[in-house]
């Protein structure tokens, strides 16, 4: 009987974990270049480290039996597919076509974006949306003076058709395991790019969130249904443990 509650609450931890997920991706719909995070589900762990008086070991305790004791929430992973491209018609709107992330410059250190929201600054320096400088293929900040600004499939920058800069583009043969999210549309990863195959940069687009919004919306209903039944054997559980415990009060 208590297992029976312990697997239930185990049931509503887990969905309101993966409700968290989905409310991230949904609230991220409309944010280019974003990327979805993806969970898994498994069974409580069958096995367990407990500490034992008398060898003072960690030992490991099989448990007997096939009977589950619940669920729990596994590892999240970044889906990488890449979005749809938008047409906004800004020619400092960048996206990547194919495997490839802008390299940007933050206070925590260089980082990897599939967002291409770029801007000229007040020192003529094109940084992100949240400000941080764009670099180029030399890992330096990119100055663009006055006058129209054009970038070829390769990347490379152009202001009223002389050449001004060459755009930092990373690429990643195993995206999965080269890059770690860390916070918003930001990646770290490693400093030299792990595949040769380089993406076409298409000016005037922007990439659009990866995120299906139906599918997001029938998972977080599935997800609220399966809460609401896990929460309604926890009830079930409680009234017949009580009632468990006053048949056995009156027979003592």
């Amino acid at each position: 009987m208590i297992k029976g509650l312990y697997s239930a609450v185990s049931a509503m931890v887990m969905n309101a974990a993966r409700q968290q997920v989905l409310s991230h991706n949904i609230a991220n719909l409309q944010t280019p270049g974003f990327k979805q995070v993806l969970t898994t589900v498994e069974d409580f762990m069958q096995n367990q480290s407990v500490y034992t008086s008398e060898n003072s070991l960690n030992q490991s305790v099989d448990y007997i039996g096939t009977l589950g004791l619940g669920t729990q929430i596994g590892a999240e992973y970044i889906d990488f597919e890449q979005g749809a491209l938008l047409d906004t018609g800004n020619p400092l709107d960048f996206a990547l076509e194919g495997n490839g992330y802008f390299r940007v410059k933050t206070p925590d250190g260089n980082r990897y974006t599939r967002d291409g929201r770029f801007l000229r600054d007040a020192d003529n320096t094109l940084v992100t949306i949240e400000g941080f400088q764009v670099l180029d293929d030399a890992g330096q900040a990119i100055q663009l003076p006055d006058g129209d600004i054009s970038v070829g499939p390769d990347g490379a920058l152009s202001v009223n058709g002389t050449a001004v800069a060459q755009l930092g583009i990373g690429v990643f043969a195993n995206p999965d395991t080269d890059l770690q999210h860390t916070e918003g549309n930001l990646f770290t990863g490693p400093a030299a790019s792990t595949s040769q195959d380089a993406p076409r940069v298409v000016q005037g687009y922007l990439e659009g969130s990866n995120a299906n919004p139906s599918q997001l919306m029938t998972q977080l209903v599935e997800v609220a249904r399966s809460y609401e039944a896990a929460q309604n054997i926890v009830r079930n559980q409680d009234e017949l443990l009580g009632r468990t415990i006053a048949s056995l009060g009156r027979i003592g």
